[in-house]
């Protein structure tokens, strides 16, 4: 058979993989990223099968800029800025006492490892991944402020590490290192970063006021994360820290420069390629895990398995003992903040201290370590690194994200209110200003006045129902939850009825796909999008 019909069928059958997995999660009470690691598990120890390899350029830049762009984009700014000495002391301190705790550990497990290869071993396993935390704990109820926490820490924390780990490297391979030096290319290459994707973001913003054309809207948000990923490469500045400006800037502005069309049709498309994107990469870490294992060896298994087995409880422990140290340090050292900013409960600090699974950006990093060092011997170390790497991800992924859902419900956190108190608020507010217009309207001569007064009547009886709501709040999450149900099912209904207009002739496939789409319209409104 030939290669590239070979390469074809491997290409469909991690897409039906893909496919599977997906609707398979949906009836198994396991997150959807450990059954696609395990799925790729599976397939690599497939005999015969040719497994491709996992070029650590094409991660960093086909995979990382549109994901961390995107968790960027969907990322309060508002919250990540009440939160961001938690955040700092995650991304940056944390990944330094991880690596340090990593590297100690490494040399009293593998005698004769340089140092600089074991402090770029813990650069590499010290931060948590944006993909496998968002993937894990956005479809559980987990209190806001812990979410804004880690999607914070793992926006960032790659930053951090990847500078460490490029410090490592080098020392590695030219036998110098300056920890002055490192710290300032840290700040500059992270300033030089952000201001890239400002930037990158500036320019999006500014052309999208230019266009009128919805499928080039959608265009430029997916070229943005690539331009600034490959802009701050060219530079020698953080690409991590130029995508997550960039997502955070072009949030900031997307909603009044673009249409509706624009802003719905850019939500699917992201959508898809971030559920793509986000399959491929637990794929292709369980398909690299079985190639890995494959170049052990004979007589070493037992060695390497022990020594990721043990760093692997050294990255959770770290993480356990430093995020309870780093909550109550600071407001034992400011009275003010500790007023300002009580103490969490202890059931929000221990589910950050465990939500720590590894990803790609780790496997990436390993496999990116150079070959050889200036004077030609072999990077030292450097197979027990990979495969090291490999066992922390599969221990932090499995171990931690099979555990996250039954201690999320163990906690039984009380649901919240402050989101639906700023929903009412904003309702209100977005009523009283949408009559405030109506009213200046009244007297041109393109509007007719009945109707203005059939919309106001509208207006004012959302005005109605918002009160409603402020005064039902106390009922809490079974009323509203019992609401968005009733609604749905009032959506369903005219859908089914149009569809079966449709079946039978009375209408078009366009009139029910322009009817449709308000009504898909109406079911996000109301939070009800995934139902079916």
């Amino acid at each position: 058979m030939h290669p590239e019909l070979l390469q074809l069928l491997l290409a469909v059958g991690i897409g039906a993989t893909v496919l599977a997995v997906s609707a398979l999660a949906r009836r198994l009470p396991v997150p959807v990223p450990i059954l696609q690691l395990l799925a790729g598990l599976a397939l690599g120890f497939v005999p015969g099968l040719a497994v491709p390899s996992l070029d650590p350029d094409v991660v960093f830049l086909v995979f990382l800029p549109p994901v961390l762009w995107a968790a960027a984009y969907f990322t309060s700014l508002r919250d990540f800025r009440r939160n961001l000495r938690p955040i700092g002391l995650l991304a940056i301190g944390l990944v330094i006492v991880t690596t340090v705790a990593v590297a100690v550990a490494a040399r009293a497990l593998f005698p004769g490892m340089p140092w600089a290869a074991a402090v770029a071993l813990g650069a590499i396993v010290s931060p948590p991944d944006a993909v496998a935390a968002e993937a894990i704990i956005k479809r559980l109820p987990v209190p806001h402020r812990v979410v804004t926490v880690l999607e914070g820490e793992s926006l960032v924390n790659d930053a951090s590490a990847l500078t460490l780990y490029r410090t490592a490297v080098a020392a590695a391979v030219t036998g110098s290192f300056s920890a002055g030096e490192a710290t300032v290319r840290f700040f500059i290459d992270a300033g030089v970063g952000v201001l890239v994707g400002v930037a990158v973001g500036w320019l999006l913003v500014a052309v999208s006021r230019r266009t009128d054309d919805t499928l080039a809207e959608v265009l430029l948000t997916l070229l943005g994360p690539y331009l600034a990923w490959v802009i701050a490469e060219l530079l020698h500045a953080s690409a991590v820290l130029a995508a997550v400006a960039g997502g955070l800037y072009v949030r900031q502005h997307f909603s009044t420069v673009v249409s509706a069309a624009s802003r719905l049709q850019a939500r699917a498309v992201w959508q898809m390629l971030v559920f793509v994107l986000n399959a491929l990469i637990f794929l292709l870490l369980g398909l690299s895990a079985g190639d890995l294992v494959r170049s052990l060896e004979p007589g070493t298994g037992s060695r390497v398995l022990g020594a990721g087995l043990a760093i692997s409880a050294v990255c959770i422990v770290t993480r356990l003992a430093w995020v309870p140290l780093a909550t109550l340090l600071p407001r034992w050292l400011s009275p003010s903040l500790a007023r300002r900013d009580p103490l969490p409960p202890a059931k929000h600090t221990f589910l950050v201290a465990w939500t720590s699974m590894r990803g790609i950006v780790s496997l990436a990093s390993a496999l990116a370590l150079p070959l050889a060092l200036a004077d030609g011997t072999p990077f030292p170390f450097r197979t027990e690194i990979l495969l090291v790497t490999m066992l922390v991800i599969l221990v932090t992924l499995v171990a931690q994200g099979l555990t996250l859902a039954p201690i999320i419900r163990a906690f039984a956190f009380p649901p919240e209110t402050a989101h639906h108190e700023e929903e009412r608020v904003a309702r209100a507010e977005a009523v009283r200003h949408a009559l405030d217009r109506l009213e200046d309207l009244r007297h041109e001569p393109w509007v007719h006045a009945e109707h203005v007064e059939t919309l106001g009547a509208q207006y004012r009886r959302k005005v109605q129902v918002v009160s409603e709501l402020a005064h039902t709040e106390g009922a809490a999450a079974e009323d509203a939850a019992a609401r968005r149900r009733l609604r749905w099912e009032t959506i369903d209904a005219e859908r089914r009825a149009l569809v079966r207009l449709r079946n039978e002739g009375v209408i078009g496939d366009e009139v029910l796909h322009e009817l449709e789409r308000e009504l898909d319209v109406e079911a996000m409104r109301i939070g009800m999008g995934e139902a079916r």
